[in-house]
């Protein structure tokens, strides 16, 4: 159905998110691999190699290993993943070739509800996929509890972000060949200059403050302060970013996949 006026979303949205989990517990062996074993191989390669290089570094005025550096951040870059890559590649699957969404607008349902419905199970996934890397890293003695419970709430707001804007892509690109701009314009740089792998600090002035601007250097910042136990007042300024970062990409989507649907 279109929409008339303002956003029509109700509990429908559900089915929608519903749908999705039933695929994906259809196919849950294979989703469930990449967050089992990635945090394995980047531990063992960063524990074992490059650990011994670099040895501790300086992380809010405490002398601490690398690996336990990076360990919040594979959490991170795996929220961002999952999320993004739900929306884009996997929703325009399901958009323009098994043409699910036509499908669906077949039915009462509204597109605001059916792209809410996809944007909500990005950040689902984003959610199982930290469960499974964060007990995973735990048993390394790298995640400090109880505070460290709190990645799992923090992943949901951290997949809806990127669940959002992976959406707003997938309402612009024509084909799905050119994902490949996103991922190397936005992705990339993010992956590589969010405090990832290595402090913000050791960039230039210019590229601390234009990291500012990444989303992931947020969720970063976030979930390593959770990591090693630290919960302090500015932590809300991060947490701020990506609800005000939700917010505008959010309804985004909604309006761009409206124009790009109804025709």
């Amino acid at each position: 159905m279109t929409r008339q006026g303002p956003f029509r979303i109700s509990r429908r949205f559900l089915h929608v998110w519903k749908r999705n989990l039933t695929i994906y517990r259809k196919n849950w062996k294979i989703s469930f691999l990449p967050p089992l074993l990635e945090p394995l191989f980047y531990l063992l390669a960063f524990g074992v190699g490059l650990n011994a290089l670099v040895g501790s570094i300086q992380y809010r005025g405490t002398e601490i290993s690398y690996i336990a550096f990076i360990a919040p951040a594979l959490i991170s870059i795996n929220i961002m993943y999952n999320a993004f890559f739900e929306t884009t590649y996997s929703s325009f699957v399901r958009m323009y070739y098994q043409k699910t969404f036509d499908a669906m607008m077949a039915t009462p349902l509204f597109v605001d509800e059916i792209i809410t419905g996809e944007i909500f199970w990005g950040a689902t996934k984003s959610v199982i996929a930290t469960l499974i890397m964060q007990g995973v890293i735990s048993l390394f003695g790298l995640i400090d509890y109880p505070a460290g419970l709190l990645i799992i709430p923090l992943s949901f707001l951290g997949g809806m972000a990127f669940a959002a804007i992976g959406m707003y892509f997938t309402s612009i690109v024509a084909q799905i060949d050119i994902f490949n701009l996103p991922i190397f314009l936005f992705i990339t740089p993010m992956f590589l200059f969010s405090g990832t792998f290595f402090p913000l600090e050791t960039l230039p002035a210019w590229a601390q403050q234009l990291s500012l601007l990444f989303p992931l250097t947020h969720l970063v910042s976030l979930v390593r302060a959770l990591a090693f136990g630290v919960i302090e007042p500015a932590l809300a300024l991060n947490v701020l970013y990506l609800i005000v970062f939700t917010l505008v990409f959010f309804p985004w989507s909604l309006v761009k996949m409206q124009r790009r649907l109804i025709k």
